[in-house]
């Protein structure tokens, strides 16, 4: 018991004197910048989604 009591209390002191959490700025710039990628990669996907499905759908006129 004594060693699951002690893990906290160190876990605790870690968190609260170690550990650095990002401003206010940072986070939004840091949010920003996921929204943005998110939103180019699934950009992407949905060209490729639509020439890939026009591609196969001009294939198959022929079949």
């Amino acid at each position: 018991m004594n060693k699951i009591t002690t893990y906290f209390k160190e876990s605790y002191k870690e968190l609260m004197e170690k550990v650095t959490w990002p401003t206010w700025s940072q986070l939004q710039q840091s949010t920003m910048i996921v929204i943005i990628a998110t939103l180019v990669i699934t950009s992407l996907i949905w060209v490729m989604d639509f020439l890939i499905n026009g591609g196969l759908k001009f294939i198959y006129n022929f079949i």
